[in-house]
């Protein structure tokens, strides 16, 4: 997702369509390799779901067999990096390389990445493309992974104490596409590569919140413009009444743990950013391009899972 926008400190003279600043390579590829790295464990532990204490040559040993959901899950978020990046250099924004995000201890092995928007982004058409850019290229990848992965998933009687995926409408109609009508007390067990594109799903959800400057504000501040900077306020304080539903819900915080964090996360990048979304010049947004941040904010509604993950 694009990070904060530093556009307050930066030159006001935009770059030629195609270029940017010259800009360090070391860390972004470093960050990049350990994150590889992370979700190779995340994919190994999958696989070998009773191996979480090994090491040494029993670790190197399963660790490549953790592909079938590093290389799904990297395609994903390096796919929607990129459309980022890519959109940023068409319209000539300064935009640094994606920074990965290592995580070794959590389920996808990484949080995501950022990528630094290092100047104002002065258009409307443009930040509209450079905030669509991304969530749309990620789930042009994510939904043909989770259609693979599902049709690898085997349906089987739930016998044991587990964890359920988070439901939305688009994952939930193309299981039934895929998979087709689940007996009652039966569920889809998700290979590690269906998980994947679930994670692709939750991923995209997660960054098309009209919130700030996630990717699902930018594209909320394209079309609405300044009124975005109460519509998001709004659904800030809204996030920690989801989390109170889960835990009214299931009696359990840890359902709906991902919207507290997410909250106090967003809350601080608000206060970094000086509160309401960087303003663009004047001008209108395309007719093409409102049917575009139109459908990136239905595509949030079929999306949303309330409950991204809880235990059964």
């Amino acid at each position: 997702m694009p990070g904060p926008d530093d556009s307050r400190h930066a030159p006001e003279t935009a770059l030629p369509p195609g270029h940017t600043r010259r800009t360090g390579w070391g860390l972004p590829i470093v960050l990049f390799v350990l994150t590889v790295a992370s979700v190779f464990l995340s994919g190994a532990l999958q696989v070998y779901p009773e191996g979480q204490a090994f090491f040494g040559r029993a670790l190197a040993r399963a660790l490549p067999q953790g592909w079938v959901f590093a290389v799904p899950l990297m395609a994903i978020l390096l796919t929607h990096e990129l459309g980022h990046y890519l959109a940023a250099r068409r319209h000539g924004v300064d935009v640094s390389l994606p920074y990965f995000i290592p995580m070794p201890i959590g389920p996808l092995g990484t949080m995501g990445a950022i990528i630094s928007m290092r100047e104002r982004i002065r258009s409307r058409n443009a930040l509209l493309d450079i905030g669509a850019a991304g969530p749309l290229a990620g789930l042009a990848v994510a939904l043909p992974v989770l259609a693979i992965g599902l049709w690898q998933s085997p349906v089987r009687p739930v016998t044991s104490p587990g964890y359920l995926e988070g439901q939305c409408l688009l994952y939930s109609a193309l299981k039934l596409a895929v998979v087709g009508p689940i007996p009652a007390g039966h569920d889809v067990f998700l290979t590690p590569t269906a998980f994947a594109g679930w994670a692709g799903l939750l991923v995209t959800a997660l960054n098309l919140l009209p919130i700030g400057q996630l990717d699902g504000g930018h594209v909320a501040y394209a079309l609405l413009g300044a009124r975005q900077d109460r519509v998001a306020r709004v659904l800030l304080l809204c996030l920690p009444g989801v989390f109170l539903y889960n835990l009214v819900a299931y009696r359990d915080a840890a359902p709906g743990m991902v919207w507290l964090v997410w909250f106090v996360v967003l809350a601080v990048l608000r206060r970094l950013s000086r509160g309401n979304h960087p303003p663009t010049d004047p001008g209108q947004l395309s007719r093409g391009r409102r049917a575009v941040a139109l459908a990136c904010l239905v595509l949030f509604v079929l999306l949303f899972m309330p409950t991204p993950m809880r235990a059964y």
